[in-house]
């Protein structure tokens, strides 16, 4: 089975272009929803980062606008948050794997906004990257109203640059010209994949 790792940005198009895959009939793995399912109500990582973090949980469940608020500033907090939820993530992943072998899947695909940044890129046989222009970004970003401007800042500011992505990656998407381009673009290499 072929996997592919599909990663960028926030606000650069992954959601977009795993459902294109997703429409395909190919399996994706969606990292940022296994981390919302483990830090819900009676999810596997309250009780972890109720240890860690008690003043972030409420009612059995993670409060995910308290905790960035707690982790953004704080890189001794982050560390300690991704030790508790990358390898719950990854044990996720093991699993959507196994079930894609087990049903004879060709291709399935990882998407995983940290791909690069935590090495993942060698569990993987290609690297697609989605890759808009930073203007673009933030105004999407900006669209969706998620987060207070010194947030977004602050985030952006830990995440891989898009140049290093776009030089790291197997495929660029480039997603800020137009919807339709984007898609064309992955259709074509989607064709491609399963040729």
């Amino acid at each position: 089975m072929r996997i592919i790792g599909l990663t960028g940005g926030m606000g650069m198009g992954k959601s977009t272009a795993a459902g294109i895959f997703r429409r395909a009939r190919i399996p994706v793995f969606d990292a940022d929803h296994a981390v919302h399912t483990l830090v819900s109500h009676g999810g596997r990582a309250v009780a972890p980062i109720a240890a860690a973090f008690p003043e972030v949980v409420r009612a059995d469940a993670v409060d995910r606008a308290r905790l960035r608020a707690r982790v953004t500033a704080d890189p001794a907090a982050l560390a300690r948050l991704e030790s508790i939820l990358h390898p719950l993530v990854r044990a996720e992943e093991q699993a959507f794997l196994a079930r894609a072998r087990r049903a004879g899947r060709r291709l399935a695909v990882l998407d995983i906004p940290l791909l690069l940044e935590t090495g993942g890129e060698r569990r993987v046989d290609d690297v697609i990257v989605v890759s808009a222009p930073a203007a673009v970004q933030r105004a999407r970003l900006r669209r969706r109203g998620l987060m207070q401007p010194g947030e977004l800042s602050a985030i952006l500011a830990r995440q891989m640059p898009d140049r290093e992505r776009r030089r790291r990656a197997d495929q660029v998407i480039p997603t800020g010209l137009s919807r339709y381009h984007g898609q064309r673009v992955l259709r074509r290499l989607l064709r491609r994949l399963l040729a």
